[in-house]
């Protein structure tokens, strides 16, 4: 499970720490980046393979998408957005199939952050050890709203949880090693190696602030420690 994402850089800055993919619609997201307390069904800039020279060069390229996966012939006005995709079956799951095969996608950031529900729904947020930023695996697809918009949209395929996130839940979003980003990207259709638990050891994972819950709170201060004990 994956409900919460954090981004601490701007629109520049993360397409520096992606320079094989190319600039693409990223500025369009304007003044939306940083996003330290990101939710579900807002518009993230993502990585796909696309056109990124006409006629026909594909490549890796920035896109902006909705954090809510819809396939095509979906209806609008589910309850609950559809934000991850549980790795286990996705090759042969009716939903995801066959985004799986054609249309994965690197979704970029600094950190997730995940609620341990047995000690008071305490959530935690979970980076990087040396603070880089680094991709989880997505999968993409393009709704076609009825009043004629075409919506990119996308989930975070998860996995079982590694000995870190594990303490506090049993699932983690599958994060995705550099030299793993391209094939990720390319036309392979089952690249199920790659969808596993990342290495502990280079992870970290800290306590936050409980308002981290509530949408409104979006400072870079929600990222911020706090002492468990001072409670």
């Amino acid at each position: 499970m994956c409900r919460r994402i954090h981004i601490k850089t701007s629109s520049d800055e993360i397409v520096g720490s992606f320079p094989f993919a190319q600039r693409g619609e990223i500025d369009s997201l304007g003044d939306r980046l940083p996003r330290y307390n990101g939710f579900p069904t807002q518009v993230y800039p993502i990585i796909v393979r696309d056109i990124i020279r006409k006629p026909n060069m594909i490549g890796p390229v920035f896109a902006p998408a909705r954090w809510e996966f819809l396939a095509p012939w979906m209806k609008p006005g589910r309850r609950q957005p559809l934000i991850n995709a549980p790795c286990e079956g996705i090759a042969a799951h009716d939903l995801f199939q066959l985004a799986y095969r054609s249309r994965r996608c690197l979704i970029p950031l600094n950190g997730f952050f995940e609620w341990d529900a047995v000690k008071n729904k305490q959530p935690y947020a979970i980076a990087m050890k040396d603070g880089s930023p680094f991709a989880l695996a997505g999968i993409w697809d393009i709704w076609h709203h009825p009043a004629g918009l075409d919506i990119r949209n996308f989930a975070i395929v998860t996995c079982a949880a590694n000995k870190l996130v594990g303490t506090i839940h049993d699932r983690m979003p599958v994060i995705l090693h550099r030299k793993d980003y391209q094939r990720w990207l390319s036309s392979e259709p089952d690249p199920s190696d790659l969808m596993k638990p990342f290495d502990a050891e280079a992870m970290t994972m800290w306590p936050i602030a409980r308002r981290a819950s509530i949408a409104r709170n979006v400072g870079p201060e929600i990222v911020n420690r706090v002492n468990l004990d001072a409670r």
